[in-house]
């Protein structure tokens, strides 16, 4: 069988420099071969691991026409790892490091890494919680001001929200923050404004992301309306570049208002969209600051899955 072992060694070998090097969609496509399983096996393995992911999806993802980012997605990455009896985080460090750029390179985007690992991380402190991520509530409204301060730093966030509940027995809100590169989760505090007072509060050192429940004064029905109000102080880190907001169900209107320090303004702002993590920014669009307040603000009227964000540059 002379042929078929230099094709093992070719395919062994392909595998090898692909986990190497990547890209992602290389390395799957090559253990997919080196294990000798159809698409179809795949997906069946992942259903035994409690992931359901499409062999539409599993195609897409080894031809390099779309990339794993949502949690679900993530942990079907992570699963297969150990269906193609691959090492751990080979797969997960070459989406990672796709987006990583050269090294040294400052972006003030946040990396596609960060996000993936940012992702798995608040899936486990929403189980800590015993929160699910559809907490029972449709956004009608998110009216959210962000401040920086005279060292470009990001000083805090003040979110007013306006929800229905659609389910009966709803009780509180699970508050994400997720702060800039370098910041200190230990040091940052939730303050609760109006109709809610604060419960329990997780934090993660590595990514940044600070949990905090919400709870309300009353268990809301179906049906039900209900406003509060929340603030998260941060000031922990360095510069900041950007302010994102994801989204996953369509909701009603969301308003960002970006306060700069008046000692400490920046050169341009903008505004942007995304369809993902993974996805291309498009929808750039040129923001005035205001001569008085010094603030800049972006719209959403309806708002769709996906992140919307505002952005600035600094003066050198």
């Amino acid at each position: 069988m002379p042929h078929a072992t230099q094709h093992a060694d070719g395919t062994t070998a392909e595998l090898d420099t692909a986990l190497r090097g990547g890209p992602f969609h290389v390395a799957l496509r090559a253990a997919i071969a080196a294990r000798g399983l159809p698409l179809q096996r795949v997906q069946h393995h992942l259903s035994r691991h409690g992931v359901k992911v499409g062999v539409t999806s599993l195609s897409y993802w080894q031809q390099g026409a779309r990339r794993p980012q949502r949690p679900e997605s993530l942990r079907a990455v992570r699963a297969l790892e150990e269906i193609l009896q691959l090492p751990d985080e080979s797969l997960i460090r070459l989406l990672a490091k796709a987006d990583d750029g050269p090294a040294g390179q400052h972006t003030a985007a946040r990396s596609y890494r960060s996000l993936v690992e940012a992702s798995g991380v608040l899936e486990r402190l929403l189980l800590d919680l015993d929160s699910p991520r559809d907490g029972g509530l449709h956004m009608l409204g998110h009216h959210e001001q962000v401040r920086i301060g005279e060292h470009r730093e990001l000083l805090g966030r003040e979110s007013h929200h306006i929800v229905r509940a659609h389910r009966d027995g709803v009780d509180r809100f699970v508050a994400v923050h997720h702060g800039d590169p370098g910041c200190v989760p230990e040091r940052m505090s939730v303050r609760a404004l109006e109709n809610c007072r604060i419960g329990r509060v997780r934090r993660h050192h590595e990514t940044g992301i600070l949990v905090a429940e919400l709870l309300f004064d009353a268990r809301l029905r179906a049906g039900d309306t209900f406003l509060f109000r929340y603030a998260v102080e941060d000031g922990t880190a360095g510069a900041s570049y950007e302010c994102v907001r994801g989204f996953g169900p369509p909701g009603g209107q969301y308003v960002l208002q970006v306060r700069f320090d008046e000692r400490t303004l920046p050169l341009h702002c903008h505004r942007f969209t995304q369809h993902s993590a993974a996805a291309p920014r498009s929808g750039r669009q040129a923001l005035p600051l205001t001569a008085h307040h010094h603030t800049v603000h972006l719209v959403e009227p309806r708002v769709r899955s996906g992140i919307v964000g505002i952005g600035w540059d600094w003066e050198p």
